[in-house]
C-alpha cells in the first residue's frame, strides 16, 4: 500500500513557498488536489502555474491568515472550487526578533496574529468543510521551539509554543468527528524565511554553517523532507496517530548540551 491522495483536496497556508510550496508538491504529485493559500499574490500565482502545468489540479486563493474576514472569504473560494476539503495544512508563519523588552506591542501582536491566531481562524473556517465530508486530517507545521527555545526571539517561541496546546485541544474536540490533528516541528530547514534571517547577519554564510552543525545529521533540512513528514501525517497510513508532535529535526533536540558539547565535552573525551 502507498500513499495517495486521490479524490482528497488539500489546503495549504502559506503555501506559495518554502516548507509550503514543497506540500503542495507533494500532495499533488500523490494525487490530491491543492488549494494554496498565501497573501503574496505573484508567489502563489506562480506556484500554480508550475503544478497545472504538470497537469496537476491546484488553485491559488489571497489569503491573510490574520484576518477572519480574508479567511472565511478564501475558504467559500475553496469550496465553491473543489467541492469540499479533506485535510488542512496550517503552515503560514512569520518570524520576527526581539526579547520581552525589545519587542513592541505592534509587532507582538504581529506573530501572534499570523502565526497563532492565523491557524485559529483557518482551523475554524476549514474544520467544518471536512466534518460535511465525514472527517479528514489537520496537519499544523510548528518548530523546535515549539519545545526549546532560541535566544531573542519572545514572540515566535512563544506562538510555536502555544500552537502545541491548539493541535492538542482540537484532537480531543473533534475526534469523535474522524478528524485528526498533529503537528510536526521542524529545525532548521533550507527555506526563503531561514535564508531572510540569515542575511540579518554581516556574515550569513557563517549562520547557515552553524545551522548545519546544529543538527546531528551534519546539516540543515529540505523543505521536502518536511513535506513527506506532512503527507505522512495527513494520509490513512498515520490512521491512528492524533495529538502528537513529529520532530523532523535531523536529531537537532538530541544532544545534550548541542553539538558543541558532543563535539568537545565528556562525550568526545571519552570516544577511543
Amino acid at each position: 500500500m502507498s500513499i495517495r491522495f486521490d479524490n482528497k483536496v488539500a489546503l495549504i497556508t502559506g503555501g506559495a513557498m518554502g516548507i509550503g510550496f514543497a506540500t503542495a508538491q507533494k500532495f499533488a504529485e500523490l494525487g490530491g488536489s491543492v488549494a494554496i493559500l498565501d497573501r503574496d499574490v505573484t508567489a502563489g500565482t506562480e506556484a500554480v502555474r508550475v503544478l497545472q502545468s504538470r497537469g496537476q489540479r491546484a488553485g491559488f486563493f489571497e489569503c491573510d491568515v490574520a484576518d477572519d474576514p480574508s479567511v472565511v472569504r478564501s475558504l467559500y473560494s475553496v469550496r465553491e472550487t473543489f467541492g469540499g476539503l479533506d485535510i488542512l495544512v496550517s503552515n503560514a508563519g512569520i518570524q520576527r526578533y526581539g526579547d520581552v523588552i525589545g519587542t513592541s506591542e505592534q509587532l507582538w501582536d504581529e506573530v501572534m496574529d499570523v502565526n497563532l491566531k492565523g491557524c485559529f481562524h483557518i482551523a475554524k473556517s476549514a474544520l467544518p468543510l471536512m466534518i460535511a465530508r465525514g472527517g479528514g486530517a489537520v496537519v499544523v507545521v510548528a518548530s523546535v521551539q515549539t519545545f526549546t527555545a532560541v535566544g531573542n526571539s519572545a514572540a515566535y517561541v512563544t506562538a510555536k509554543h502555544a500552537l502545541l496546546g491548539l493541535v492538542r485541544a482540537m484532537s480531543l474536540d473533534y475526534a469523535a468527528k474522524n478528524i485528526r490533528v498533529n503537528c510536526v516541528c521542524p529545525g532548521a530547514i533550507d527555506t526563503p524565511m531561514l535564508r531572510w534571517a540569515a542575511s540579518l547577519d554581516s556574515h550569513p554564510e557563517k549562520v547557515i554553517e552553524t545551522c548545519n552543525r546544529m543538527h546531528p545529521l551534519g546539516r540543515i533540512g529540505r523543505a521536502e523532507e518536511v513535506a513527506n513528514a506532512i503527507a505522512f501525517l495527513a494520509s490513512d497510513w498515520a490512521s491512528f496517530i492524533t495529538g502528537t508532535a513529529l520532530l523532523v529535526d535531523g536529531g537537532m533536540l538530541t544532544p545534550t548540551g548541542g553539538m558543541g558539547f558532543q563535539e568537545g565535552g565528556t562525550g568526545a573525551a571519552t570516544k577511543s
